[in-house]
């Protein structure tokens, strides 16, 4: 690491022209080939995706994206001459736009005559057309779907209100991608700019992080045309890129900055923060990624995708950590300084830190006080968990999208118009290759009107190759969990009564059903994947500390942080605490795919931490022997950087609310709380507490298991050139008589 540190440094200028090379030429290429982003789950195996193989076959010419224009009326009913007018005029105008394949209305003019088809409500002030693409939503443009948009809302009237909603009208709904990103930047920019008191140093890390999301993304984008890769990927790899980059970033040139205090030349202190910190990097960065591709366990394109791209994002980031980096360093010399510390040095020479103030009492008040704080943290941890226990994973849909958007509007029009589950109706596929198969139909057809929690059954409409389809509206809304044990029923009890005896075959699916399928599949597979990350961190943590104790620890941790941030999600999501507020939409379900993400990436951000805290305790330990000096000097030396690390993580997650997307505001939301719950209750006060409860056995592995195990050193000591190693570069805090609870700890003397 040294070696590459010190190219990078020696060669900067060209090191630099490589990697804007690199993106240059990638932006060339995404731009020119376009994305390919995929909004569908696709699950393999499962009820409903026979049954959309089936339609698709029998049905060919359904392949576009099928949208609804609704108009509602305060006075007059939508029969009224006047609005019928108004109306058929605007769905004709619709009808020849480029794109629209048909549209079918209740009036029986621009549209297929069938004003019985039930698109007007039953007291007559709420009605519906159907829009059909030539294309799904994946492969239509914004504009073009725009100029549907413009035209139907061009009829509306004091006393007409025209909404639009659908899939492919989704995709009109602006978000706030660009602006979450200059927020995120500009808040890690203050907290960087007051850490270092230099400009120079404060722009590092932030162009690091910034030219390696930049490139990962357009990969990203080429990536989207051999693997299909979900349509947030990329905004949740700049999320975390931006996050665990200007983090990485933070650690080397803190320690750079630390050389350059001791007396270190420019290329020394980068070579040393390379070889050191930059080392830890790597180990933490391979773990999220290794985390991130365990997704692959569960067998899903759909998240195989997101996995290659977030590791692809991590990758870049380290990259650019251990190579970018550096040669900025080397570019900025000893402005990675403030002038008040290149002044103190010019004055006085080199000098140790000696860690002081608020971290060092801090320090040696946890290690009065090590039960009381240790209690205190578990239950704040044990009550942000508790709405985790009503977790209910699903699907949003526009119902979800915020206030006074047109999709959110129109959803909601239809379901008072019409019934909840209008909104999200099942798709009943029958497979009928016999007389015998067309009466059992009939039958079950029958049996379905009568069936509790069903609104309404259209009769079936035949297809090709035997196939037939019926459409099944529930009375409840799809993201309820009444619609989901409808969906167990009709499987489990009412179908397979109709298909005894007879060489029917048939099959629930739609997009309602496809949702519920995909979360059950999540929620089976997700124990095998938690149990794999933790297993995986464990092992590594005990190749690291040469302990049992410790990668116990950190898997209890880990688990409480996620349990404690999905209490948060929850209770804002799924129990709408603050979400419309916030312009997130109305409360509803889960994505399912959210906890295997957040697991993923919590992992590896929790190993960055531990592994910054326990390896300085560790190194104390391995010199000394006493472990409440270990654990007193490895928080006081630590904190500060974890905490000015997390500020930062948190600031960039939180940022991504004002993105408007529900989906990323989750894990933004999930992942801000997770990292401030890591760092400021985990990391700096319930991990050192109980470190000081265990004294010794924290360090303890069996003499065997000791012997067999091979050696893995993250951050070795006495790597800086011409100086002594760490351990005794950095004078060990004094011993501190800590105060009693409600007194202010007194600071050490650093003398």
């Amino acid at each position: 690491m040294a070696l590459l540190a010190r190219w990078c440094v020696r060669r900067r200028l060209v090191v630099i022209a490589l990697w804007v090379a690199t993106f240059c030429g990638l932006t060339a290429a995404a731009v020119a080939t376009g994305s390919a982003y995929s909004d569908t789950y696709d699950v393999p195996g499962t009820e409903s995706g026979t049954a959309a193989t089936l339609m698709a076959k029998a049905f060919p010419g359904r392949a576009g994206s099928s949208d609804t224009i609704v108009w509602h009326t305060g006075h007059e009913t939508v029969r009224a001459a006047a609005v019928e007018q108004r109306m058929t005029e605007a769905l004709d105008q619709v009808s020849h736009l480029p794109g629209v394949t048909e549209v079918t209305g209740p009036y029986g003019h621009a549209a297929t005559p069938d004003p019985a088809a039930g698109q007007i409500s039953r007291d007559g002030h709420t009605a519906y057309a159907t829009i059909t693409f030539d294309a799904d939503a994946e492969h239509l443009s914004a504009a073009q779907v725009q100029r549907v948009v413009d035209t139907a809302k061009a009829a509306g009237t004091h006393d007409l209100q025209v909404e639009l909603g659908g899939d492919a009208i989704g995709l009109t709904q602006k978000t706030g991608g660009q602006l979450s990103e200059i927020v995120g930047v500009a808040v890690a920019a203050v907290v960087l700019f007051l850490a270092f008191g230099s400009l120079a140093a404060m722009f590092l890390p932030i162009a690091s992080a910034v030219m390696a999301v930049g490139t990962a993304v357009m990969g990203i984008e080429l990536l989207s045309h051999v693997m299909t890769v979900a349509d947030f990927a990329p905004m949740l790899g700049t999320l975390i890129g931006l996050g665990v980059g200007i983090d990485y970033a933070l650690f080397i040139v803190t320690r750079h900055r630390r050389g350059l205090r001791r007396g270190l030349s420019v290329q020394q202190a980068a070579e040393n923060a390379v070889a050191t910190s930059g080392r830890a990097v790597c180990f933490a960065g391979g773990t999220v990624c290794v985390a991130v591709l365990g997704m692959f366990i569960l067998r899903l394109s759909f998240l195989n995708g997101v996995a290659v791209a977030s590791s692809l994002t991590v990758l870049l980031t380290v990259a650019a950590s251990v190579t970018l980096l550096p040669a900025l360093l080397g570019v900025i010399g000893m402005r990675a300084l403030s002038r008040r510390e290149r002044a103190r040095l010019a004055e006085h020479g080199p000098a140790p830190d000696v860690p002081t103030g608020l971290a060092a009492r801090w320090s040696a008040f946890v290690e009065r006080h090590p039960k009381l704080l240790a209690g205190v943290a578990a239950a704040v941890m044990l009550v942000l968990a508790l709405p985790t226990l009503s977790l209910h994973l699903g699907t949003s849909d526009q119902g979800n999208d915020p206030a006074g958007s047109t999709t959110r509007t129109a959803y909601d029009l239809v379901a008072k118009g019409f019934g909840p589950g209008v909104n999200g109706p099942l798709q009943v596929v029958a497979e009928t290759h016999d007389a015998a198969g067309k009466v059992a139909l009939a039958h079950l057809t029958d049996t379905l009107r009568h069936t509790p929690g069903v609104a309404d059954v259209t009769t079936p409409t035949p297809g090709a190759g035997g196939i037939e389809s019926l459409t099944v509206v529930p009375t409840t809304s799809p993201q309820s969990q009444a619609t989901s044990r409808l969906i167990t029923h009709l499987r489990g009890d009412v179908i397979p009564l109709a298909e005894h005896g007879t060489s029917l075959r048939v099959h629930v699916g739609g997009v309602t059903a496809a949702y519920d399928d995909f979360a059950g599949v999540i929620l089976g597979k997700l124990p095998l994947f938690i149990g794999v990350v933790i297993a995986l961190g464990g092992t590594l943590l005990l190749l690291a500390f040469r302990s049992l104790g410790i990668p116990l620890k950190a898997a209890v941790m880990n688990v409480a942080a996620v349990a404690s941030s999905f209490g948060v999600v929850v209770a804002i999501f799924q129990w709408g605490w603050g979400s419309e507020l916030m312009g997130l939409g109305r409360a509803g379900p889960i994505e399912p795919f959210l906890p295997v993400i957040m697991v993923s990436v919590l992992f590896g951000l929790s190993m960055d931490y531990q592994v910054f805290l326990v390896s300085r305790m560790y190194e104390e330990w391995l010199e000394t022997r006493d472990n409440r000096r270990a654990v007193r000097v490895g928080l006081a030396e630590t904190s500060r950087v974890i905490n000015s690390a997390a500020v930062i993580m948190i600031s960039v997650f939180l940022a991504f609310v004002l993105s408007g997307d529900r989906v990323i505001a989750m894990f933004g939301i999930g992942l801000a709380t997770a990292v401030a719950l890591d760092a400021f209750v985990l990391r700096t006060l319930l991990v050192p507490a109980l470190m000081h409860l265990l004294g010794g056995a924290n360090w303890w592995l069996p003499g065997w298991l000791e012997r067999r195990l091979p050696r893995l050193s993250i951050e070795p000591p006495g790597t800086e050139p011409g100086t002594e190693p760490r351990t005794e570069a950095v004078p060990a805090l004094p011993e501190v008589p800590a105060p009693r609870i409600g007194e202010l700890p007194k600071a050490p003397d650093p003398r």
